[in-house]
C-alpha cells in the first residue's frame, strides 16, 4: 500500500506541476493588471506603472518565459508565491482565506454527509411509503434549485425572524462583529454568524447524498446475498443494514472522499452571498483584479486538493469493500 501511495503521489505531483505551469502561462498571457492601473484617476504614467509592478515582481516588460522562471524560482527556493498588484503577499492572504473557508464549510459538510446518507438508508428501507416519497421529493426539488436562490431564501427567512422578534438574533452576512469582547460574548457572536450559512448549506446540500444512497441501496436490496441473509433468519431491515448497506455505500464513499477536500477549497456562491472572504470568493476576485499570482496559486491548490481526493477515494474503497485490493 505504501508503494502504491508513493507511486500515485509521484504521478499527481507531475500532473500538478504541468497543470500549474500551463495555468501560469495562460494567466500571464491573458491577465493584464497594468491596464487596470492605467485606468485610475489621476492616471499614472506608463513608466510609473512599470516601475511599480517591477518592485512587486510583476514586471510587464518581461516575456512570459522570463516571468515564469522568476516566479518558479521563488516558489521552489523560498516557497514564495509572489505578490498581488495591490502589494499583498499571496502566502499570507492564502492562509487567512483557507481558515475562513474551513470555518464556513467544515460543520455543514459533516452534517450534510451524515444526514444525507442516513436519510437515504431510511427512505430506501421504506420504499414507496409516505416517508420515502416526502424525503425523496424534497431532495429532488432541492437538487434542481440553484444555490444562490436557495441561500437567498434562507437569508430572507433569517431576516424575517429577526424582525418578528424585534432584535437581531441571526447574522446573515459577515464572520464576526468588530470589537466584540473575548470569551462568552465572542462565542455567542460566532454562533450567530455561523448559524445561517451552516443551516443553508446543510438543508440544501444533503439532497445529492440522499438520492444516491437510496438508489444504490435499492439496487442491492433484492440481490442474491441479501435474499440469502433473509433466508437465514434476518429481518429485511437487518439484512439491509448488515449486508446491502455496505455494498451500496462503496460509490457513496468514493464521492465523499472527493467532497471532504471541499472543506478547504471553499465555494463561490456561499462565500459571496454570506460575505465570508474565503478562497472560493478570492479565486473569482483574482480574475477580475487581473491577479496572475493568485490565479495560479489557486489553480495549484485546486490541483493538490483534487489529488488528495482521488487518493482518499481509493482508500475509502478498500475500507468499505474488503474484496478490493489495490495492486
Amino acid at each position: 500500500m505504501l508503494k502504491y501511495l508513493l507511486k500515485r503521489s509521484g504521478i499527481y505531483l507531475v500532473m500538478i506541476f504541468l497543470t500549474t505551469s500551463a495555468g501560469y502561462f495562460l494567466a500571464v498571457s491573458s491577465l493584464k493588471p497594468a491596464l487596470l492601473e492605467q485606468e485610475k484617476i489621476p492616471r499614472p504614467s506608463p513608466e510609473q506603472v512599470t516601475n511599480s509592478f517591477r518592485l512587486l515582481g510583476l514586471d510587464p516588460t518581461k516575456n512570459p518565459w522570463e516571468r515564469y522562471v522568476d516566479w518558479l524560482g521563488g516558489v521552489i527556493t523560498r516557497w514564495d508565491w509572489g505578490r498581488s498588484p495591490n502589494g499583498a503577499y499571496v502566502n499570507a492572504e492564502f492562509t487567512d482565506r483557507v481558515m475562513v473557508s474551513t470555518r464556513l464549510f467544515i460543520a455543514s459538510i459533516i452534517l450534510t454527509l451524515v444526514i444525507g446518507v442516513a436519510l437515504g438508508v431510511y427512505s430506501a428501507a421504506r420504499q414507496y411509503k409516505f416517508q420515502d416519497r416526502a424525503i425523496t421529493s424534497y431532495s429532488y426539488l432541492v437538487h434542481i434549485l440553484p444555490a444562490p436562490i436557495a441561500y437567498f431564501l434562507v437569508q430572507l427567512g433569517a431576516i424575517n425572524i429577526n424582525e418578528a422578534l424585534g432584535q437581531r438574533i441571526f447574522f446573515v452576512t459577515g464572520i464576526s462583529t468588530p470589537g466584540i469582547d473575548p470569551g462568552w460574548p465572542a462565542f455567542v457572536d460566532l454562533v450567530a454568524h455561523y448559524a445561517v450559512p451552516t443551516f443553508a448549506m446543510t438543508v440544501f446540500g444533503w439532497a445529492g447524498y440522499q438520492i444516491a444512497q437510496r438508489q444504490y441501496l435499492l439496487d442491492n436490496v433484492n440481490a442474491d446475498f441479501v435474499r440469502t441473509a433473509r433466508a437465514k433468519g434476518l429481518t429485511r431491515n437487518q439484512a439491509i443494514t448488515r449486508h446491502a448497506l455496505r455494498v451500496s455505500f462503496i460509490p457513496v464513499a468514493q464521492s465523499i472522499a472527493f467532497t471532504i477536500p471541499a472543506i478547504f477549497t471553499g465555494g463561490f456562491f456561499a462565500e459571496a452571498i454570506f460575505a465570508w472572504p474565503g478562497v472560493g470568493l478570492w479565486s473569482i476576485q483574482s480574475i477580475g483584479m487581473q491577479d496572475v499570482n493568485v490565479a495560479t496559486a489557486m489553480l495549484a491548490y485546486g490541483s493538490v486538493i483534487f489529488a488528495v481526493g482521488a487518493i482518499l477515494a481509493d482508500f475509502a474503497t478498500t475500507i468499505v469493500d474488503p474484496r478490493v485490493r489495490v495492486q
